[in-house]
């Protein structure tokens, strides 16, 4: 089923390591509004979607925002990598370090561990599909946070790449939306 390629889908890129913002662009790693959230979220509503092509966009985003989940995870890990304890003791996140090292784990960037609870999934696709919706601009509300949050033009690229997928996303999702009305409204696109 996958071919792993040995690069990301997008350059997660940084002029100098910061303590301080791995503490809180990992919100994107493991938070409510976060890549994993929107993964797991759309993989598993993709199930009871009637329509192939709601499967579709659920399968095809949902298995992107993993890709994306790797771009911030990668962000993540060379902002911090090799910086000494003591240095980390003064930042942001030495909270992290203290429970994790430098290793990845998915949190928000108060440190709250990543709970399934972030995100539903029901048997009924238009509240899906709306909540999708609500998820992508959350999502890129706090893309455009982060972007006010760090002045590394390398970071900012990455950052603006993701927050464009959110866009993108929202869209697709409308899309979505409308054929999903169309079919509820016409039964006898249900009998096919």
């Amino acid at each position: 089923m996958w071919e792993y390629k040995k690069y990301l889908e997008y350059p997660a890129n940084i002029r100098r390591q910061d303590p301080e913002f791995a503490s809180l662009v990992i919100t994107q790693f493991g938070g409510p509004d976060g890549e994993l959230s929107a993964s797991l979220r759309y993989i598993s509503q993709m199930y009871t979607m009637p329509i192939p092509e709601a499967k579709a966009t659920l399968n095809d985003i949902g298995t992107e925002e993993l890709a994306h989940f790797e771009i911030v995870g990668t962000l993540v890990y060379k902002l911090v990598k090799g910086i000494p304890a003591d240095v980390l003791r003064e930042s942001g996140f030495a909270p992290h370090y203290v429970q994790h090292g430098r290793a990845n784990y998915p949190t928000d960037a108060s440190g709250v561990p990543f709970v399934a609870a972030y995100f539903q999934s029901h048997e009924d696709p238009i509240a899906s599909i709306t909540e999708d919706l609500a998820a992508e601009q959350k999502a890129r509300a706090t893309y455009e946070n982060l972007i006010d949050m760090t002045n590394d033009p390398a970071i900012i690229d990455t950052l603006s790449f993701l927050r464009e997928r959110e866009v993108v996303h929202f869209q697709r999702f409308g899309e979505v939306l409308d054929l999903l009305y169309d079919y509820m409204e016409n039964p006898e696109h249900r009998d096919k």
